[in-house]
């Protein structure tokens, strides 16, 4: 995947690997592999959860019992405190069910109403509720977003000109995969505040040229969505897909919580088997593409919608459901199919609109996988002779994992409350058993890889912060790295002294402070404050001018999603330099 442009300075010039995707961490390529490639699936029906033997069609006979002692045995081997599974076949609810507990070290038992994260699969539903639109007439989908949004522009003025809500929506703005996430990540800016800041963001490639992950247009589709409807985009998804479908227990704010109840912790793991329980991280900045908190029993309802093709099931054939599953067939009440979105909306969310390039390895640990594309919000891919739309999505602390089969009516969803690709190995399995597929252990065979992956990545978080000149001392006193350092695009980061301690706060963050300890010569070690998610310790390196004064602040942060490397830093000298002047630096 593409990145970000690279961190400007000598010390830190081999941080251009950036570019070329060389400072993600290994652990996490593992997850993208798998993500991409079993990421394009999505879930499906609501059913009474069952142990028993399923006849599906003329592929096989998959006995659920035995993927649910598969998927605990995993859960147990990967050492995650719990997950909820839940798979839908033929419009009926095979297995809906929770695994573990909510919350490491406690007796709070996975359900199939717990809560969690869905993360990016948040994205189907942007897609979605500018697919009623589109139905409507009130948008279409090659409508320039200058015409709703006139003040959305990007760097690139021809991109500027020609967005239109498609490209919103398949990753093809130009923009780096994960650009610019630091802006939403944390921050009390506004959506709007974001893709204002986000203009300043340099293009990784033309426009519409290359694949490029990109959070902020989905948060530009949101905005569409509130401009042309009149209400918020959570006002809308709630009120227009989530009662609907009655998805009762699905939020979109981290807000409304403790209201619910029964919501899963999110983890990091710190050791092979320690989890350490997290604080819910508050998405509400960017809602419209990873806001949504669910549970398995409610995208079972998500699940049969899609793979209906937007028609929506009747209230009588949910009461007939409740009574007696078996007995429930079509509903014999003559009502008129409702829909939330016609079928040529739903073909063309899942039709291909921007190709995803496949590696070697790829290829080769996935033979029967020979394309990868992103429809509308959906990832697109085959598997074993069949289709797959699905997502994948990453919260701080918790992982889902949406597959759809659409020729087999097959769908599942995945929820996890720890950062494993634990989701891939248990909808390979489940997939294997559907679709006649090989007989291995997806568990047995992912998890080394995982291993050996976390490992290279610790192994590269120590060797930043391990001193490369010992026994050197600062070249400066430490008053002389005090001050306010600018980002024209993210903000201010401030330098204070703390008693003879160096602190730092990137101040558009609330949770972003930490100590900075000596390393070698004009370069610090950053020991946060708060336990983050997705990254550990990272590094601080003060750049000096001809005079002598450390006019520039390089950031080094491994970790999945966030570019520290974007910050371009400049100190701010007695209060003179606005904004604007650190626009031309």
């Amino acid at each position: 995947m593409t990145m970000g442009p690279a961190v400007r300075g000598t010390f830190f010039s081999w941080l251009t690997r950036a570019k070329n995707n060389a400072i993600r961490p290994a652990w996490f390529g593992t997850m993208v592999v798998v993500y991409n490639l079993l990421g394009t699936f999505a879930p499906m029906k609501l059913c009474a959860q069952t142990s028993e033997s399923a006849t599906i069609g003329a592929l096989t006979v998959v006995d659920v019992a035995e993927l649910e002692t598969y998927i605990e045995r995993a859960r147990q081997d990967w050492h995650v405190p719990g997950l909820a599974v839940a798979v839908v076949k033929d419009d009926r609810v095979v297995l809906s069910r929770g695994f573990g507990v909510r919350e490491a070290e406690t007796n709070s038992r996975v359900d199939e109403h717990t809560l969690f994260a869905i993360a990016s699969n948040s994205k189907a539903f942007t897609s979605a509720a500018l697919a009623i639109l589109v139905d409507e007439g009130k948008i279409h989908w090659d409508d320039p977003v200058q015409k709703y949004l006139p003040w959305l522009t990007l760097q690139d003025g021809y991109a500027s000109r020609e967005l239109t809500i498609r490209d919103l929506l398949c990753h093809r703005s130009g923009l780096g995969t994960f650009s610019g996430d630091l802006l939403w990540w944390g921050t009390s800016y506004t959506p709007k505040e974001v893709l204002q800041r986000a203009a300043k963001l340099k293009p990784a490639s033309s426009f519409r040229s290359s694949y490029g992950y990109s959070n902020l247009m989905f948060l530009a589709a949101g905005q569409v969505i509130e401009v042309v409807s009149g209400q918020s985009w959570s006002e809308f998804v709630e009120t227009r897909i989530l009662k609907r479908l009655g998805m009762d227990r699905t939020v979109t704010s981290t807000n409304q919580l403790l209201s619910q109840g029964n919501y899963a912790t999110p983890h990091k793991t710190v050791l092979p088997d320690q989890s350490l329980p997290l604080p819910w991280m508050n998405w509400d900045s960017m809602a419209a593409a990873g806001g949504i908190i669910s549970s398995v029993h409610d995208m079972s309802h998500w699940i049969r919608l899609q793979l209906r093709h937007g028609a929506i099931e009747t209230e009588q054939a949910r009461l007939e459901q409740a009574a007696d599953d078996r007995a429930r067939a079509k509903s014999e009440t003559g009502e008129k199919q409702a829909r939330l979105f016609s079928v040529a909306r739903s073909e063309d969310m899942w039709s291909a609109h921007m190709p995803i390039p496949t590696s070697a390895s790829q290829s080769q640990r996935f033979p029967s996988t020979h394309f990868r594309a992103y429809g509308l919000g959906w990832s697109l891919s085959d598997y074993l002779g069949r289709k797959i739309v699905g997502h994948g999505g990453g919260y701080d602390g918790m992982y889902s994992q949406v597959v759809l089969v659409p020729e087999e009516n097959l769908g599942m969803v995945i929820l996890t409350n720890s950062m494993t690709s634990i989701s891939p190995a248990i909808s390979y399995q489940i997939l294997d058993a559907y679709l006649g597929g090989p007989k291995k252990d997806w568990s047995e065979e992912l998890l080394p890889i995982f291993i050996k992956s976390r490992e290279k990545f610790d192994a590269q978080v120590r060797d930043a912060i391990t001193a490369v000149a010992s026994d050197t001392l600062p070249s400066h006193a430490w008053e002389a790295y005090v001050g306010k350092f600018r980002c024209p695009l993210y903000g201010d980061v401030s330098i204070d002294l703390a008693g003879n301690q160096l602190v730092i706060s990137l101040l558009p963050y609330t949770k972003l402070t930490g100590r900075l300890e000596h390393l070698h010569y004009d370069t610090f070690v950053i020991r946060w404050d708060h336990t983050h998610a997705w990254f550990d310790e990272g590094v601080a390196h003060f750049v000096a001018n001809a005079k002598g004064q450390f006019d520039r602040l390089e950031l080094y942060v491994p970790n999945d999603d966030l570019w520290f490397h974007e910050l371009d830093l400049h100190r701010v000298r007695d209060g003179s330099e606005t904004n604007d002047q650190a626009d031309k630096s």
